[in-house]
């Protein structure tokens, strides 16, 4: 409960923050976290396709 209190904070900050900034400054903002989650996902999927088929060929 207590962690989902200090979520719900943070996000109340941030998205404050976002109402504040100027339009392109958050749209610069999204697309850094775009990309990064982009490249988050690809790695993970990568990383999974890697442990499977290592875990395949030693059987």
């Amino acid at each position: 409960m207590l962690f989902l209190v200090a979520a719900l904070l943070l996000l109340g900050i941030v998205m404050g923050t976002v109402a504040h900034a100027p339009v392109p400054v958050s749209l610069a903002a999204a697309a850094v976290i775009g990309v990064w989650l982009v490249v988050f996902a690809v790695r993970e999927r990568h990383g999974r396709r890697r442990a499977a088929s290592t875990s395949t060929t030693t059987r």
